[in-house]
């Protein structure tokens, strides 16, 4: 009996095959090397936005100007730049995405050169409106072509690393403040701007080896060359033919169309008429919960207060009583790595962890390091001697504050905004959160001095933490999850604004009982 059944056993496990477990699908290089080279555009704000920094404290005493002066100067670049985002969108449409990278490189270019060759503060002035609309351009599209490249597993990863080049754009330009603070007076502040042609003419020439985004390519009827960029940046051929027919949905061309083919599309969709329409005066439900929470969080994002931080940090540690300017800009560069490690750390957890758990945990360790530099800056003020325990406490608040906005709030603003949007609101809805980006940006460069002499550079971190506290309520009751969905699997997840949870979970209810059961 006992050999009957092993026989019997035998026999069965021969019958059922060996369970194989799948392989996970190598990361897509291609999709990632473009990715990168998209996103090094970014690299022009950061330098921009560190260099100036330092550049600051010899262009005031070179060229004579005011407090006033020098913050309508730092901050200006940023609502020059919202002329760049606003029509961004629309040109991205009309030429591409990849053209438009090109674009926003040549001009930074100019702007660059006009700023190195300044000879006076309109000059330079002058310049800078030239690399704002540059640095525009720059914000808004990478994102969006990353986003519109990249595969849904790895999407995160890969829109986060904007932000990775803004940072280490601002590790630069720390180095270059450092690096020229040496030489003399009329020269080091207009070759500490004007080598921000290096990194334009750079990357200029490597988009040319970029394919268009699929997307546009589908918008404009291109189906034969959407299909070969897909086949190329998907995981897999059968995710490939997957997102097409995801993509031929949202553009509205019918399933049957072949995808060798070129098809005619109506001028609206692929010139991106009629979007403003949608957006803003009849937008639906799940289009308004969209705008809210993709200009939400670029408000949020600026509105606490880190350009300050990152900015006028050689300021904030003068007030904290480091009073050697080398000593100063040497600790800002401290800054800057803080800031491109941590958004390094960042782009390796959000297709892990999610959006919304780096998120708040981000501002929440935003809020506590904001409190902790506005309270060490306001016993310092209120004390008659130097308190070294205080200076170590602001300047490791400033770091920690960096570190927590770099592995969350820093990142996913780009992240999350770019990949939100229907397909035909995208490249102007994206337009629309970069130039509230920039324009909250410049508001608070503009006023930050302005601000800490009227209630005191510790008060002006109080008001900082307390709207970093109102941007932790909305992320939390407003931002559903995004991970691992694609860009066309969205818009389900909005329209219920805080009641998405409830929307969530009908979702996945319906995904596991299948479309057939009733």
């Amino acid at each position: 009996m006992e050999n009957q059944s092993l026989e019997k056993k035998v026999m069965i496990s021969n019958k059922i095959p060996e369970f194989v477990p799948l392989k996970k699908p190598k990361r897509n290089k291609y999709a990632f090397a473009c990715s990168l080279l998209a996103s090094m555009t970014s690299v022009l704000l950061g330098y921009d936005t560190g260099v100036m920094s330092g550049a600051v404290i010899y262009i005031k005493e070179d060229l004579k100007i005011s407090d006033v002066a020098i913050e309508v100067l730092v901050g200006t670049i940023n609502i020059y730049s919202l002329v760049g985002a606003a029509i961004a969108g629309r040109t991205s449409d009309w030429i591409g995405r990849r053209y438009t990278i090109i674009l926003a490189s040549g001009i930074f270019l100019v702007g660059a050169l006009l700023m190195g060759f300044a000879p006076n503060y309109w000059f330079l002035m002058f310049g800078r409106f030239v690399a704002g609309i540059g640095v525009g351009y720059a914000l808004m599209i990478a994102p969006v072509y990353t986003a519109e490249v990249a595969p849904a597993s790895c999407r995160g990863f890969c829109t986060s690393f904007p932000e990775v080049f803004i940072n280490a754009g601002v590790l630069l330009g720390y180095i270059a403040n450092y690096a020229f603070s040496m030489l003399p007076l009329k020269l080091g502040w207009r070759l500490m701007l004007g080598i921000g042609v290096i990194p334009s003419v750079m990357l200029g020439v490597g988009v040319l080896a970029m394919p268009e985004s699929p997307r546009w390519l589908v918008m404009q009827g291109r189906l034969g060359d959407a299909k070969k960029v897909l086949d190329r940046t998907s995981d897999t051929l059968e995710e490939s033919k997957t997102r097409l027919a995801d993509i031929k949905e949202a553009a509205g061309i019918p399933q049957d169309c072949q995808d060798d083919d070129i098809v005619s599309v109506t001028r609206e969709s692929s010139n991106g008429s009629g979007v403003w329409r949608d957006l803003f005066i009849h937008p639906t439900p799940t289009v308004l919960h969209i705008l809210i929470v993709g200009v939400g969080i670029h408000f949020f994002q600026q509105a606490s207060g880190i350009d300050a931080v990152v900015l006028y940090s050689p300021r904030i540690y003068e007030k904290a009583g480091i009073t050697k300017p080398s000593y100063r800009l040497l600790a800002t560069i401290a800054v800057g790595c803080m800031k491109t490690f941590f958004t390094l750390v960042a782009t390796f957890f959000v297709d892990k962890i999610g959006r919304r758990i780096l998120l708040l945990s981000s501002c929440g360790g935003m809020i506590l390091s904001l409190l902790a530099l506005a309270t060490g800056l306001t016993i310092i003020d209120h004390s008659d001697h130097t308190l070294k325990w205080a200076i170590v406490v602001c300047v490791c608040a400033t770091y920690s504050t960096v570190a927590f906005f770099s592995i969350g709030m820093g990142p996913l603003a780009w992240v999350y905004s770019s990949e939100i949007f229907p397909l035909r609101l995208r490249a102007q809805g994206c337009s629309i959160g970069v130039a509230v980006n920039r324009a909250v940006s410049g508001g608070i460069l503009m006023t930050f001095i302005s601000l800490y002499k009227a209630i005191s550079i510790g008060g002006a971190f109080f008001l900082y933490t307390g709207i970093a506290i109102v941007a932790w309520i909305f992320f939390y009751t407003l931002l559903p999850e995004t991970k691992g969905r694609t860009l066309e699997e969205m818009e389900p997840l909005f329209g219920t604004f805080f009641k998405w949870r409830s929307t969530m979970k009908e979702l996945k209810r319906s995904r596991v009982e299948g479309p057939d059961s009733s």
